[in-house]
């Protein structure tokens, strides 16, 4: 049994991201605090999976912060690049991050590849931990699959949605209204479940 307590830590620094989950976490009966306005810094980011990088991010904000804590940890496997950029999607060109650089980079991965086998996926692991030393955190994921673009199309959304098209919608992410986006996209997929989890606690 989960207790609804009253305020839970955001462990990210996303903007964007900080946005598009406060969105749909909305109705959880509870506050949900980012934690940089906590004073709370990234935690490092040198785990070898999804699931052990948001593990890392949400024990170091709920060890600092004292509250249950929620992370998020996503990225973007191309299969003719053997599954990369995956867990280093964000720092794909370098530090500090940056979006149009890794956009920049990818396309350049992929020259001369056709589209046939631009085949890609983006997915998205959520953790909840209800105090730092949490020995079972509750974990959700999602995966969303498409094709790399040869070009950006849209100006919406965030990371590598300029590139990334969805064939069921027939666009890419970055064309989609965020309530577009939400309904199937891998992290509204993970979101969903970690709603439905809480309701059922």
């Amino acid at each position: 049994m989960v207790d609804m307590m009253d305020k839970i830590v955001l462990a990210s620094g996303n903007k964007k991201k900080i946005l598009e989950l406060e969105d749909r976490l909305v109705g959880l009966n509870c506050s949900i605090v980012p934690q940089g306005t906590l004073g709370i810094e990234d935690a490092v980011e040198d785990g070898l999976s999804f699931v052990e990088n948001a593990i890392k991010k949400a024990r170091h904000a709920s060890q600092i912060s004292g509250l249950p804590a929620i992370a998020d940890d996503s990225g973007i496997e191309v299969d003719a690049l053997h599954g990369q950029p995956g867990i280093y999607s964000a720092r794909f060109a370098g530090e500090p991050s940056n979006d149009a650089a890794n956009n920049t980079k990818l396309l350049e991965s992929l020259q001369g590849i056709a589209p046939a086998q631009r085949s890609a996926r983006y997915r998205c692991v959520i953790v909840f931990m209800r105090h730092a030393l949490d020995p079972m955190p509750a974990i959700f994921s999602g995966t969303w699959e498409g094709i790399i673009l040869e070009a950006p199309q849209g100006e919406g959304g965030f990371g590598y949605d300029p590139l990334f098209y969805c064939p069921q919608s027939q666009c890419s992410a970055a064309q989609m209204t965020a309530q577009q986006k939400q309904q199937i996209s891998h992290r509204g997929q993970a979101l969903m479940q970690l709603q439905s989890w809480f309701r059922a606690q």
